[in-house]
């Protein structure tokens, strides 16, 4: 990664993108004044970027204030469209998800969180129930926990020493040591059984999905109501069918 006093580095460009990222995470609208607060930019600054990224059609406004128009989503689905695997991955998962009757998923690494690229709900169990592009904390979720186990030693390590592990439910593996056993634990038995870490209502079964060298590329599960099922009961239930769903996905690369 360049360093941002690289000769490399844009800081213009990488500055449009904190004003879209800004309007994207705050209000539907805000004005120079609200942008310039929320990024540290000068608001001189903010209007030649709004400015620009509404003649460009990723902004609009009503004189006053500025709001992000559809436009912007053609740039998170060109990172969906060259995953060669999304399209039969959203296939794959809505036909066990009709199967199984429980809500599916995939999602990415990316640094300490995950991030969701295809999600298919049949009932909602969280509160605030993942969509697609919805982020969560790796370490306490199962995709996270299996993608976590796929990392090399030192990645793994640096993950674990610098990763906020912030408590969520009285079940979060919030010490180090439990965590990394309980992750070297997922990596012998090729899938991932989290519950009750992110929210007390929810538990989860994963399994990663490898590129032909055998290297993680995503993490696919199964969404379950926690107390209801045992990780026994989930293995049996459903660990195969997620085995196959991920080999399937596999297939297409």
């Amino acid at each position: 990664m360049e360093s941002r006093e690289s000769e490399s580095f844009v800081r213009t460009f990488a500055r449009g993108l904190q004003v879209i990222e800004s309007l994207g995470r705050n209000q539907p609208e805000m004005n120079i004044a609200a942008l310039s607060e929320d990024t540290g930019l000068s608001r001189s600054v903010i209007k030649r970027y709004v400015l620009t990224l509404t003649d460009l059609g990723y902004t609009r406004t009503d004189g006053r204030s500025y709001s992000l128009t559809p436009k912007v989503l053609n740039l998170g689905l060109s990172y969906l469209y060259s995953l060669p695997f999304w399209r039969q991955a959203q296939l794959e998962l809505e036909e066990l998800s009709q199967h199984i009757k429980q809500s599916c998923a995939m999602s990415i690494l990316d640094g300490n969180e995950i991030v969701y690229v295809v999600r298919v709900p049949t009932y909602k169990i969280l509160r605030a129930s993942p969509t697609l592009g919805s982020r969560l904390p790796a370490n306490a979720v199962s995709m996270g926990r299996a993608l976590l186990a796929e990392l090399q030693e030192t990645e793994l390590n640096e993950f674990l020493e610098h990763a906020p592990l912030k408590r969520l439910t009285n079940q979060t593996l919030t010490d180090r040591n439990d965590l990394r056993a309980e992750i070297l634990c997922t990596r012998e038995r090729g899938y991932a059984w989290v519950d009750a870490e992110l929210d007390e209502a929810i538990c989860g079964l994963a399994v990663t999905v490898k590129d032909l060298e055998g290297r993680a590329l995503a993490a696919i599960n199964v969404s379950l109501p926690s107390g209801q099922i045992s990780e026994k009961q989930a293995v049996k239930k459903y660990l195969n069918l997620l085995r196959s769903s991920a080999s399937n996905i596999r297939a297409t690369l």
